[in-house]
């Protein structure tokens, strides 16, 4: 039995705590290891990437690695995400970069890259870089589930033309049964003779009986995370996995300091940050929905198990393989009827400079000098939903059309002095009699995929987002500009930057829109005029 277990805890751990674990975990964590018979910790990943705080483990720098206790006896592993072997810039450059010294004058020994399918050809050449460094190379082929025999037989075919150590397939979605497992592994075995190794996802609860099938065929390199903790449901448990390979190596397993490690940081961080399976994620797995739907969802108090029953059988019956929160915001069926509106936005936009302050942390930053702004240029200050960070008199509009977020915040809306404005006349009876003693302006919408229309009483948007609603209604309207605050964008690699930005970039296609202009920082694909500029 020559199984390699390999532990990735402290890289796919990382997505719940920012990759900031602390230094005296980290060593507990390696004793724990060398003990419990794991042979490969990857202890991170290795990345370029670098906004937002993150914490050491998700750079791994060999500085970093040199400062820890490793033992002699464990393969050091960092992970690499194949999206930035890929872009714009020239993939020996990137390498170069993360890997400037070769593996002998480096605490790494192994580099695995994980990479979606469609990104798997042109990421290969790394192999052979890397092996020529002297590292060992690995590759996880994510969402394979989705290929057809000839796709996975493919990618198999393309792999054996490099050099690699080990190719790994993830069921990404938690959805994969036993049977697929083995099915897949004999797949790539026709194509591929290297080691193969799996990584498996817990929604179902089927993890580790993934895992032990694999093992049964063939499979040599298996994945598992102290008490599972991964992005979304999480992994197999590196305690059972330990046992079972243990069992089978005919091997003494010492699980003290394991068991150590999890009742002084692992049981508290599980409490806190809530991974492990669920009846959510057993859905996602069920019907083959990304996991990070659900962990979005679990992490917004405003979604109950209404709400994400609801989403879930949207997701179903629409598909759910690719997370996205456009997809998200529309799932619900909430608005009634065809679009239709009873107020026209000309009364009070038309030929008006519209400030539409948003929901980031720019207008608290810069409150003192947008309150200037407003009293002094007097634009027609349109905010998003409940946003109160500035001084309510200088708020002259709220609009909200979220189908969730309305739900959540009805009671709030009705403690707000400002007239909202949202697609009344379309809501659910229960939402309209929670509004009923509130001033509304009625204008339609309807959601229609990669689509602005700008009518008297009603718009279509591409998405249900309230900003999109927002750009329709000053759009309509007639403003002559249209100036964002607090449209600062998400940190990181965060999908909803990507959605937001593709938002705004449907508007600005759009041969019937008004100028978009932030004034205050944007990620987004905007002009950027400064407040400070502006405002003397």
């Amino acid at each position: 039995m020559n199984t390699l277990l390999l532990d990735c805890t402290l890289r796919d751990g990382g997505y719940y705590n920012s990759w900031d674990f602390s230094s005296e975990l980290i060593n507990d964590y390696l004793i724990a290891m060398q003990s419990a018979g794991i042979n490969i910790v990857e202890l991170g990943l290795r990345s370029l990437q670098n906004k937002g705080f993150k914490g050491a483990c998700a750079f791994t720098t060999d500085d970093f690695l040199r400062s820890l206790p490793l033992p002699d006896d464990l393969i050091i592993g960092v992970m690499v995400n194949g999206s930035e072997l890929v872009g714009d810039i020239q993939q020996n450059v990137v390498l170069e970069q993360l890997f400037p010294v070769p593996s002998e004058q480096s605490p790494v020994d192994l580099v695995r890259i994980a990479c979606h399918v469609y990104e798997f050809e042109k990421a290969l050449p790394a192999v052979t870089w890397l092996k020529e460094k002297g590292y060992k190379v690995g590759f996880n082929l994510m969402q394979i589930a989705d290929c057809s025999e000839q796709e996975v037989k493919k990618l198999a075919r393309s792999a054996a033309s490099y050099p690699m150590d080990v190719l790994y397939f993830a069921d990404s979605m938690g959805g994969m049964q036993p049977d697929q497992a083995a099915q897949i592994i004999g797949w790539l075995r026709s194509e591929w003779s290297g080691a193969l190794g799996i990584h498996t996802h817990d929604n179902q609860g089927l993890a580790l009986s993934n895992t032990l099938r694999a093992i049964n065929e063939g499979v040599t390199w298996v994945d598992a995370t102290v008490t599972g903790m991964g992005r979304g449901p999480g992994n197999a448990l590196t305690e059972q996995v330990a046992i079972e390979v243990a069992a089978y190596r005919k091997q003494p397993l010492n699980l003290v300091p394991l068991m150590t490690l999890i009742r002084k940081y692992f049981g508290p961080m599980k409490e806190e940050c809530g991974w492990g399976s669920n009846p959510y994620y057993y859905l996602s797995g069920k019907y083959n929905i990304h996991p990070s739907y659900i962990q979005e969802m679990l992490s917004d108090s405003r979604y109950d198990e209404e709400d994400l029953l609801a989403v879930i059988e949207h997701l179903r019956v629409e598909g759910g393989k690719k997370f996205s929160l456009n997809t998200l915001d529309a799932a619900r069926h909430f608005y009634h009827g065809k679009p239709q509106g009873t107020w026209s936005p000309t009364s009070l936009f038309v030929d008006r400079d519209v400030l539409l302050l948003g929901t980031g942390p720019g207008v608290a930053k810069h409150r003192t000098v947008l309150e200037r702004y407003i009293r002094k240029e007097k634009p027609l200050v349109l905010a998003l939903n409940t946003q109160s960070e500035i001084d309510a008199e200088l708020i002259d509009l709220r609009v909200a059309c979220h189908p969730v977020r309305l739900l959540a915040d009805c009671e709030a809306h009705t403690k707000l002095s400002q007239p909202l404005i949202t697609p009344y006349s379309m809501l659910p009876k229960d939402v309209q009699q929670a509004l009923a003693n509130k001033e509304v302006l009625d204008f339609g919408l309807n959601v229609q995929a990669d689509t602005f229309e700008f009518n008297e009483t009603y718009c279509t948007t591409p998405t249900s987002l309230v900003m999109a609603y927002a750009f329709a209604i000053a759009t309509g309207g007639k403003a002559k500009r249209l100036l964002l605050a607090g449209f600062d964008g998400y940190e990181g690699e965060d999908p909803r930057n990507f959605e937001m930005n593709k938002v705004v970039k449907t508007y600005t296609n759009n041969g019937n829109t008004i100028p978009l202009i932030a004034i205050l920082p944007s990620r987004y694909d905007v002009s950027i005029q400064s407040v400070y500029g502006v405002v003397k």
